[in-house]
């Protein structure tokens, strides 16, 4: 065996025979959805129909927000020099980081945090999130997945939540983001909600994964959302024009029921 030799335990591909961590892929297709695919993938397993259903919301949940974003608008000044569709869109993703999608994971490790006060210090969550948020004050730092720049209640947020819920995967880090919000209202002198970004946090922690994946869910959702912006761009936008990040205005459907 060669000392280049290496493993995988993802995916066995053979002639007339592609299979994913052991599931042939041709026999999951039309039966399971992307969202029990990608858990399926990212955890070694297929999920439950009501985990597939929350994780499918996680992804509707973060598809858009509009042109103003910086991964939108940094697609679309890609898109309008010419480039290609792969070019743009990855120029997207690249601007997704710590300030821009990346408080899904840093939101998850305040959770895990708080969940291990609670455990090793017998606390409650309300006090080992006030304890958690003191400690975030003396070091300098901010907690991640609360307020947004534009939302005062954060419409994703109350579904996800309510979702959870509903489908009975609702867990203690759900609780500890509640916590968390009522204890930051408390020393802030302010509200200060959970956004989606939060909200993703509480549920991916809930159901199990790690959160060196949370930005994962994040980046995998605003693909298609790039997708649409480049291809706006492309064919409604001159090429090489100044793209202003606030002076424009939405001309598509009126509200519709789904």
């Amino acid at each position: 065996m060669s000392e280049l030799h290496w493993k995988t335990a993802l995916t066995e591909v053979r002639p007339n025979k592609i299979a994913l961590r052991g599931y042939r892929l041709d026999r999951l297709m039309g039966k399971i959805s992307f969202a029990q695919a990608v858990h399926l993938l990212f955890k070694g397993e297929l999920p439950s129909a009501e985990v597939g259903r929350l994780i499918d919301a996680i992804l509707v949940s973060s598809i858009d927000h509009g042109a103003s974003p910086p991964s939108a608008l940094a697609a679309r000044t890609v898109a309008s020099t010419g480039s290609e569709l792969n070019a743009a869109v990855a120029a997207g993703v690249l601007a997704i980081s710590r300030f821009h999608g990346g408080a899904v994971e840093e939101g998850m490790r305040l959770f895990l945090d708080v969940a291990r006060r609670m455990e090793e210090k017998s606390l409650s969550a309300e006090a080992a999130a006030g304890e958690a948020l003191l400690d975030m004050k003396k070091a300098g730092a901010r907690a991640s997945g609360f307020g947004h720049r534009l939302h005062t209640q954060d419409p994703r947020t109350a579904k996800l939540f309510g979702l959870a819920d509903e489908l009975k995967l609702a867990g203690k880090h759900i609780k500890i983001a509640r916590a968390l919000e009522s204890a930051l209202a408390k020393t802030t002198g302010k509200p200060l909600p959970i956004n989606v970004d939060g909200a993703i946090a509480a549920v991916l922690c809930d159901l199990g994964f790690p959160p060196e994946l949370g930005n994962a869910f994040f980046i995998i959702a605003r693909v298609p959302g790039l997708v649409a912006h480049v291809q706006e761009e492309r064919t409604r936008m001159k090429p090489m024009r100044k793209i202003h990040p606030e002076d424009f205005e939405y001309d598509g459907p009126a509200d519709r029921e789904a």
